[in-house]
């Protein structure tokens, strides 16, 4: 586990604090579980990746977060272990607060490389079909905003 590991989850915690999110302790160790545990679809961003991302990383604490006020334990099972409306709905949410911070900072290229990504999920045959409207807003207010 990094040694900037700490300070980095401990930032983006009071990140998503100052964007209205109601945001959980998390510890170090449940991120680095989190972000290594195995996937439904196999593919995932990596930790180093999150770690690099301002962004990212508020993405992946709000989801955790989500999951964390569902009394769901974070560990390195919790996507293949879990419903995955729970986690399709924590990963939206997390997405909302990702992308206001993007806009907070003033990084219209990086809302715009995100609203590319955004649109490829609903061709993700495990996103539930109810969550498929909220990913639809999520698409409409991006697209607005850009």
């Amino acid at each position: 586990m990094s040694d900037a590991l700490p300070l980095k989850v401990r930032k983006a915690i009071k990140i998503a604090r100052s964007l209205g999110y109601d945001c959980e302790d998390i510890s170090p160790r449940e991120f680095y579980d989190y972000m290594t545990g195995k996937t439904v679809s196999g593919d995932r961003i990596t930790l180093e990746e999150v770690l690099r991302s301002e962004f990212l990383m508020v993405h992946e604490i709000v989801e955790i977060s989500k999951l964390k006020k569902k009394g769901i334990t974070i560990d390195n099972t919790t996507v293949v272990n879990r419903h995955s409306k729970t986690i399709y709905e924590a990963h939206l949410t997390a997405m909302e607060y990702e992308i206001k911070h993007a806009f907070n900072k003033g990084d219209l290229a990086y809302v715009k490389l995100r609203l590319i990504h955004v649109r490829e999920w609903l061709d993700d045959e495990n996103l539930p079909k109810e969550l498929i409207q909220k990913l639809k807003s999520i698409i409409e207010k991006l697209s607005e905003n850009r």
